[in-house]
């Protein structure tokens, strides 16, 4: 069973930034792109705490789905397993640069809130599962990399890294 995209990026060398993924051509031929926003190093920093995570996921997807000029690109919007980040999948293929302001701008709309939409019983699996101030927290420290970053080309590209191949053909992944 081959190994899917996204397990075969050397995660010791991915940095915050946003990152194309992966990118998948759909019935008529058009695109839709992954992206993986990355707001922490993986395996380095402390994992982004599940009650913020929860909360950022509510208020930027609100952000997103009622963003004029994007919501009709927007196809998904939610966190990573290792709340290290989120995923982002937009119709089109646009390089990660090009998107710059849209996350820029979504992670700074977080401080507006003053609570977290459908952070309740009827809207939300897990309702109680919120801390707003968490979620601002960790947006501000986001916004704050973004913004001192914003011209370094290494939180745009994903690490490249050489996987083995054995004596028979085979590639060899150490994960």
């Amino acid at each position: 069973m081959d190994l899917i995209e996204s397990f075969s990026i050397d995660h010791r060398y991915i940095i915050p930034g946003i990152f194309e993924s992966r990118v998948d051509t759909i019935g008529d031929n058009s695109k839709i792109t992954t992206y993986d926003i990355r707001l922490k190093r993986p395996n380095v920093e402390p994992a982004i705490d599940v009650l913020g995570m929860h909360s950022l996921e509510h208020i930027i997807a609100t952000y997103l789905r009622n963003n004029p000029e994007w919501k009709n690109e927007i196809i998904y919007w939610g966190p990573m397993g290792c709340l290290t980040g989120f995923y982002l999948i937009l119709k089109g293929n646009r390089k990660p640069e090009e998107i710059y302001n849209l996350i820029l701008d979504a992670f700074i709309e977080v401080e507006r809130y003053t609570e977290v939409p459908g952070a309740t019983e009827p809207n939300c699996g897990n309702y109680l599962l919120h801390n707003l101030s968490m979620a601002k927290w960790y947006a501000r420290e986001f916004v704050d990399y973004l913004k001192k970053n914003k011209d370094n080309k290494l939180i745009f590209e994903y690490p490249k890294t050489k996987r083995l191949v054995t004596n028979d053909g085979n590639n060899f992944f150490d994960s």
